[in-house]
């Protein structure tokens, strides 16, 4: 902590420290605010005068902690970090800068409580900067957010009803194992126990969410992020199946994640298995950029979309000298 604080301020640092860490002990509050251990024990003592109990515990699961029922005052910013929230609010979130947004008066309201002294760069920041939409991100319902989160906490197997981008609706029951948001989009990993299979739903087109009285036991040392990358292009409506005349080590970095799985086929072959949507989407912005000689063996769907893109560039240079 900077050298120049007043005892005050290291007094309310401490009583951000035993809030968020119960048991600290003496020495380790003493080299979070940069000072001794016997003026940690002072700061101690300043908040004990100013009312708030503190408890104290000796042996190895000692440690200072607040009394129970303790009601603490708001919450504290440095500068810095009120600009950070600010910042980090904006960058995933474009649309707070709109005045009618659930989000962006949230962050409003907390920009207005802070102290002037820590505010005023956050408002004029809040206030001049503008963030361009992203035409990817997309914003789940609060209200079935909040009931996945509780199911995934409780380990609670739920139905759920879902409309995909093509407009069917199903129910089905899953065991959600993780909320995972990749690139401004909010994804449920799941089991579906309708497909027996796992598989990863958009959040936002959940549209409702009820329990079922069954619990669930997720998979030991389940990494979500990993095996959503390794699930986002399987499942879906039309399989896929591409071979490049390449080796896996040069195909596999311009392969993403929803195009599917890449395997070696011998030392210089490879084929990528999967399936899509959207065949337009997968020929034209995905296939069309990987910069190696490949077939389309499977999929009549995404053969004739490559087909035709294949036509389409013909025709743009026929007759051009």
């Amino acid at each position: 902590m900077p050298n120049d604080l007043s005892p005050t301020a290291r007094a309310i640092r401490t009583l951000e420290i035993l809030q968020a860490r119960p048991g600290t002990t003496a020495g380790e509050l003493a080299e979070r605010l940069g000072v001794t251990e016997r003026a940690a024990r002072r700061y101690v003592g300043i908040l004990r005068e100013a009312g708030i109990p503190v408890e104290s515990a000796r042996g190895p699961h000692g440690g200072y902690r607040l009394g129970r029922g303790t009601r603490l005052p708001p919450v504290h910013f440095t500068q810095a970090e009120a600009l950070g929230l600010v910042m980090a609010v904006l960058g995933r979130r474009p649309a707070a800068t709109d005045a009618d947004d659930l989000v962006g008066t949230a962050l409003d309201k907390v920009v207005k409580a802070l102290p002037e002294s820590v505010g005023r760069q956050a408002a004029m920041l809040r206030e001049h900067a503008s963030a361009a939409p992203d035409p990817y991100s997309t914003r789940p319902d609060p209200a079935v957010t909040s009931e996945l989160v509780d199911a995934v906490a409780a380990r609670r197997r739920v139905s759920v009803s879902y409309r995909s981008e093509a407009g069917d609706e199903w129910e089905g029951e899953v065991d959600p194992w993780s909320l995972v948001v990749r690139y401004g989009r909010w994804y449920l990993l799941c089991h579906s126990h309708r497909a027996d299979a796992i598989r990863t739903y958009r959040v936002d087109r959940v549209r409702e969410v009820r329990p079922t009285g069954h619990g669930f036991d997720p998979p030991q040392g389940l990494d979500p992020v990993a095996v959503l990358e390794d699930n986002l292009g399987l499942g879906w409506q039309f399989a896929t199946r591409v071979t490049f005349d390449a080796p896996l080590a040069e195909v596999a970095p311009w392969i993403r994640p929803p195009m599917g799985r890449v395997e070696p086929l011998g030392e210089n072959r490879c084929v990528l298995v999967g399936s899509t949507r959207n065949p337009d989407m997968y020929a034209q912005e995905w296939l069309a950029r990987v910069p190696f000689a490949f077939r389309v063996e499977g999929g009549e769907e995404l053969r004739a979309a490559v087909a035709a893109l294949g036509a389409r560039f013909t025709a743009a240079v026929a007759g051009v000298p």
